[in-house]
């Protein structure tokens, strides 16, 4: 099943922008409860502002705030990021950490986020729960785990650890365009001759097409 997704999806990767590690953890942070496109958009901004984590730790709450509004729960996700590039500052030297059991203790940041960061920014193979991931990894029958944590440690049994991270990102960009949490596209899927849940959603492959993105939601 994963190579069927990397057949059709060889552009998959992380669709959150990001130029380093820093760059990584503060926009997957702040991407909850909102769009990575619309992330995306203030990250030019974010950055040019508060280039590292020293910057953004000193930065000013009502100018910070300001520039994160477009993303919604700005207030929280302000005071978020103050306090993850301060105990990057300070415990850290003001540096991403390339472990997981260092990132984790990070406020703001759990197993997911970890994951991403340590994937994407520093090579190290990891999987990524979110929504989608939970969902299809169910839908294909590789967990019945509802705790993301044992469900990636499940799926993560199923793989070669090498695979973990490209994994992540063909099964995210499927549920985005594909296999949808209200009406998968089953009859437009790659998948459908393998997969368990096939007529959760329409099955006429004309009815399924007009179901397909082209890319994540906006």
């Amino acid at each position: 099943m994963d190579r069927i997704l990397a057949e059709t999806y060889p552009d998959a990767r992380c669709e959150l922008d990001f130029d380093n590690a820093f760059e990584l953890l503060v926009v997957t942070v702040i991407s909850a409860q909102t769009t990575d496109r619309r992330v995306n958009a203030v990250r030019p901004t974010l950055f040019a502002a508060y280039p590292d984590p020293a910057s953004m730790a000193a930065a000013d709450r009502d100018r910070l705030e300001t520039i994160l509004g477009p993303l919604g729960f700005f207030r929280a996700k302000t005071d978020a990021l103050l306090k993850l590039s301060a105990a990057l500052v300070e415990r850290f030297d003001g540096q991403v950490p390339g472990r997981l059991d260092d990132l984790v203790t990070l406020p703001g940041v759990g197993r997911k986020t970890a994951n991403v960061v340590l994937g994407n920014a520093f090579g190290v193979p990891g999987i990524t729960v979110d929504t989608h991931f939970g969902r299809l990894s169910r839908r294909f029958g590789w967990t019945d785990e509802t705790d993301p944590v044992k469900a990636e440690h499940a799926v993560g049994a199923l793989f070669p650890k090498r695979d973990w991270t490209m994994l992540s990102h063909h099964v995210i960009w499927h549920g985005r365009r594909c296999c949808h949490a209200k009406e998968p596209a089953c009859g437009a899927c790659p998948l459908a001759r393998l997969c368990p849940a096939f007529g959760e959603g329409p099955t006429d492959p004309e009815a399924a097409a007009t179901l397909l993105k082209t890319q994540g939601p906006a």
